[in-house]
């Protein structure tokens, strides 16, 4: 008799699934299994961060890295006037954007050196909005003309970030490619344009991070030289 309870208990408690349990429990470990994954990768891309330099107050890094690819929510392309495309980092944008990107510009109506227009990512998925700004291109010798047209399309750039509810922004060494503004020249008056805009108490607010993205041994060496210098 006690035997036969056992087995009665055993029965009753210990009944088979039904199908659509076991298909809601396999669909279950689907689900943590791919958020595990994601998860994983996530770590695995911060890591892969090449960070050449931070400063102090965690806000302004320099990294190494194609400017596509990062996860911010605005990176900045060093585009011409026309805003349709063009070599270096203005293709690569581009390029990695799709036609949508080239759509949008051409209702524009192009962009004057050292001011700044916003458009959608498109296929760059990693970030929000594209920032376009045009450099002032050197013939000889750097006059505070261009000085001040640089240094304005890095201000202008944050401004518009900052108006846009963008937090986080990269940006490209502007004119230092065919447009031939000294590479180290440059960095000063980049580094100058950033830290003044942070200096001011209502837009440092808006903005949580800034990021140089260099290209090549030069500029990471001028990069990680000037940036303690200018930002402690």
């Amino acid at each position: 008799m006690r035997q036969t309870t056992i087995t009665s208990f055993f029965d009753k408690t210990q009944q088979s699934p039904t199908k659509k349990e076991v298909v809601a429990e396999k669909k279950e470990v689907v689900a943590e299994e791919k958020e595990v994954v994601a998860e994983k990768k996530e770590v695995v891309a911060e890591k892969k961060l090449n960070i050449i330099a931070e400063a102090k107050n965690d806000k302004v890094k320099v990294i190494a890295e194609n400017i596509t690819t990062l996860k911010v929510d605005a990176i900045v392309n060093a585009a011409n006037k026309s805003l349709l495309g063009g070599g270096g980092v203005d293709g690569a944008i581009h390029r990695a954007a799709g036609r949508g990107l080239l759509a949008e510009c051409r209702t524009l109506g192009g962009c004057k050196t050292g001011e700044a227009k916003i458009t959608k990512a498109y296929n760059i998925k990693t970030v929000k909005a594209v920032i376009h700004t045009v450099g002032p291109i050197v013939y000889e010798e750097v006059t505070e003309e261009l000085e001040e047209d640089l240094y304005n399309c890095y201000k202008n750039s944050l401004i518009v970030a900052a108006e846009n509810n963008l937090r986080s922004i990269a940006f490209p060494s502007i004119s230092t490619g065919i447009y031939g503004y000294p590479k180290e020249e440059a960095a000063i008056t980049a580094t100058k344009a950033v830290k003044e805009f942070l200096q001011d108490e209502e837009q440092s607010k808006k903005i949580d991070e800034v990021i140089f993205c260099v290209f090549g041994k030069e500029d990471e060496e001028i990069y990680s030289d000037l940036l303690p210098k200018v930002f402690g």
